[in-house]
């Protein structure tokens, strides 16, 4: 299993890179996302352009009144609210196959939580923080999914967990293509280790699914698999049940390890705890060993190898984990 990756098809927005899009006519310089390029089906997608906006254009904004958000240009007093609406129902109504979404920060049309809204039409009203039409909409319809923006993504924790989750999806959406029980089997094998990290309570019921007692159809077995897959992913892994993880794929190297091997691991469990290194540092130790000492059950799960090594990156935003 280890280096065959499908391609995840990633929703990103087209400024990331992409196309000098943005109001001021600039684009977003971003690593991460040309790191990914080689791995990722992307479909770019700039909402304003696609409502017809000009590049440059007078700068848009979300205004909360009398209980709606409408999306205004206060240079020409004109109202998008409808057109940007009309958009964002085409688009994600054409989405065939997609497994993530990664969007502009602080965006009135992309912001997932951070775009500013201003309570009134008026100059010098106050402002908070909330969806953009775009945003907001992709968290309604695809909560499941992994959606981020490419200010958190800096931060290695929750970049692991977008990545794990991109590959893991397509993946998943391959097996749902193949409409075969036994690729669900299989599938599900894969992922113990992994699901045991990240939700053991949602990797049970997701087993009980592919048991399947009852003789289900597959497309039942399928969407209830898929509602648990998508439950035991939606937050990072606690670092704790992580350890547990790796101590337990640890303990089947106990009998050909040195003690000085085991006393590095375990010195570098501890590192992982307080943040000194991230996951993929241990996986790789673990990796290692597996193809050392030919252990086909560790090289067979997913959790030693989520996602391609040219994508592991230590860097971070210095926000510590999670955030």
């Amino acid at each position: 299993m280890m280096g065959n990756f499908p391609k995840p098809v990633v929703v990103v927005s087209k400024c990331l890179g992409f196309d000098s899009c943005r109001y001021d006519g600039s684009r977003i310089d971003t690593p991460f996302v040309d790191k990914l390029k080689d791995h990722v089906t992307f479909r770019p997608v700039c909402p304003e352009v696609g409502i017809g906006l000009g590049v440059p254009r007078k700068p848009i904004r979300i205004v909360s009144s009398k209980g709606a958000n409408t999306l205004y240009q206060p240079a020409t007093g004109m109202d998008f609210s409808e057109p940007m609406r009309s958009f964002v129902e085409t688009f994600l109504d054409s989405l065939a196959e997609v497994d993530g979404f990664l969007l502009k920060s602080r965006s009135p049309s992309c912001g997932l939580g951070d775009a500013k809204i201003h309570d009134g039409f008026e100059e010098g009203a106050r402002t908070f923080k909330g969806r953009g039409f775009f945003g907001g909409a992709i968290l309604e319809r695809f909560a499941g999914l992994p959606i981020e923006d490419e200010g958190r993504i800096r931060n290695f924790s929750i970049r692991e967990h977008f990545l794990t989750r991109i590959f893991l999806f397509a993946r998943f959406r391959e097996v749902k293509a193949g409409c075969a029980m036994q690729g669900l089997v299989n599938f599900h094998s894969a992922q113990k280790l992994l699901l045991m990290g990240y939700n053991q309570a949602q990797m049970r019921l997701a087993g009980k699914v592919v048991a399947n007692h009852e003789k289900a159809d597959w497309e039942t077995v399928i969407i209830r698999y898929e509602a648990h897959l998508q439950r035991a992913l939606a937050h990072p892994p606690r670092f704790t049940a992580m350890i547990n993880v790796l101590l337990h794929a640890f303990g089947g190297f106990s009998e050909v390890l040195s003690k000085e091997e085991k006393a590095f691991f375990l010195e570098s469990i501890e590192e992982y705890r307080d943040e000194r290194i991230p996951l993929s540092v241990l996986l790789h130790i673990l990796r290692a060993w597996s193809i050392r000492y030919k252990n086909d059950y560790l090289l067979g799960q997913t959790f030693l190898q989520p996602y391609p090594l040219e994508l592991v990156e230590i860097s971070d935003s210095g926000k510590g984990r999670d955030r």
